[in-house]
């Protein structure tokens, strides 16, 4: 039995080497099809990972609350006029922040945040970034790594020293050559006078966050400046004045974020219910908060990944069937091309299983050449896309400079269990798309096979 087995391997492998063309553009259907599901699912993967791990950077037991402009004050903003400015207080609180740190049971941290905009000077260079006043555990919400010195710590603020950490790019820019620590940047005041600070620590070099609906606006770290939220508000204040041509805009906020660490994962959702039902109560007025549960996101983001891998896979899974469809096309043809050789075999005693198994086995080595095949390739996906991002860079570079940072970053992630899904696929559709053919060159009449010319 074995040896009739071997016998028609070694025949069947003969059979497809006589026409090395022709079964070479049957095993690319295949190829193509094997490849294109693992390159598809990487790619689908690695899009999904990065999306992923943006939301859970927030933390899963963080409930974030932001400041959000409420829209009649976007429509209609305050102008300056004969009579001077008009200040308009919106957003969070400090007794907002005190409120909810000290009513709600499952808190059990919290961590204000201002932000501005400001523009950054030392010995003629300037930068113009974000002004970010905030506590010492600012740094381990937001993953933020030191490259040299210190971040700042809750004491700066008691002290009220003007100490202030700056982050690589503002670096960079205003130290090329010095070492920034030790030294000083002057930040613009309230008053447009320039305020020295006394650089304490360097953050490294951050990825930026995208916008997460309409409650959690895109954070770039490039050029952000820290110092204690208590220096912030004793040097700046609350209220904001920006000039625009002929006119002025005041507006007041005192809190742009603050940070909830809720005591267990399980009680994020009830305690972000208990968060907008406390804030309802004192901001009826206008809608000028949001709030972003990252531990909800991540259970969408979830979800998505899974309909998006379902999605990529139907695609790569029709490549497959195409080309199981060329296999049959091709196992059609050579049963009728060699019908003759079908009816001496039968006339020399070969049953209809034998014919049978000689082109399934035909069929079963195309399948497993292109799955082998398509495997090689897919598993080249890193390199490859690698590769195709330094040519870009070389030859297009303004295309790659137009990318946003997270298209630009994304690297395409093998999923394992893609691999031997899509060999075994491609094995099964050789089988089922070679069958027809086979059953089709075993049920031939003998004597009319012998006549066929």
């Amino acid at each position: 039995m074995f040896i009739l087995w071997l016998r028609t391997w070694q025949l069947g492998i003969k059979s497809l080497w006589l026409h090395p063309m022709r079964s070479l553009l049957t095993v690319l259907g295949i190829f193509i099809g094997v490849a294109s599901v693992i390159w598809l699912l990487a790619v689908g993967e690695g899009i999904s990972r990065k999306a992923t791990e943006q939301i859970e950077s927030l933390g899963a037991t963080n409930v974030i609350v932001r400041t959000i402009k409420p829209a009649e004050l976007s429509l209609n903003s305050t102008r300056g006029d004969m009579r001077g400015p008009t200040i308009t207080p919106y957003g969070l609180t400090r007794d907002d922040f005190h409120r909810l740190k000290s009513t709600i049971p499952t808190i059990v941290d919290s961590i204000p945040v201002r932000e501005i905009r400001r523009q950054f000077t030392h010995a003629g260079r300037q930068i113009d970034g974000r002004l970010v006043g905030c506590t010492a555990k600012y740094q381990e919400i937001n993953r933020l790594i030191m490259d040299r010195g210190r971040f700042i710590e809750d004491i700066d603020g008691i002290n009220r020293h003007n100490f202030c950490v700056i982050s690589s790019k503002v670096a960079e820019r205003l130290f090329p050559i010095d070492d920034p620590i030790g030294r000083s940047i002057n930040i613009q005041s309230v008053s447009n006078v320039p305020d020295p600070y006394v650089v304490i620590g360097i953050v490294q070099e951050k990825d930026p966050t995208a916008g997460i609906g309409g409650s959690f606006s895109a954070q770039d770290f490039s050029n952000d400046v820290y110092i204690q939220i208590d220096t912030f508000w004793s040097r700046f204040g609350d209220k904001i004045i920006t000039n625009s041509g002929s006119s002025i805009e005041m507006e007041q906020i005192e809190l742009s974020q603050v940070t909830l660490q809720v005591d267990k994962r399980e009680n994020v959702m009830k305690t972000s219910e208990l968060i907008r039902m406390t804030l309802d109560k004192h901001h009826s007025k206008m809608r000028d908060y949001g709030i972003t549960v990252p531990l909800e996101l991540l259970e969408q983001a979830r979800t998505t990944q899974i309909m998006f891998m379902l999605f990529m896979g139907l695609i790569a899974g029709i490549s497959l069937l195409v080309g199981g469809i060329g296999i049959m096309n091709i196992m059609l043809a050579t049963v009728t091309e060699r019908t003759r050789e079908i009816g001496i075999r039968r006339a020399l005693g070969a049953k209809r299983g034998d014919i049978v198994r000689q082109f399934l086995i035909e069929t079963i080595v195309l399948s497993v050449v292109g799955g082998l095949l398509g495997i090689g390739v897919g598993l080249a996906c890193v390199p490859a896309t690698d590769f195709v991002w330094w040519l870009l860079s070389i030859y297009c570079p303004h295309v790659v400079a137009a990318l946003p940072d997270t298209v630009r970053n994304i690297q395409p992630i093998i999923v394992t269990w893609s691999i031997p899904l899509s060999f075994i696929i491609s094995v099964v559709i050789g089988v089922m798309f070679g069958l027809y053919p086979a059953i089709r060159a075993a049920s031939m009449d003998p004597i009319e096979a012998l006549r066929h010319e």
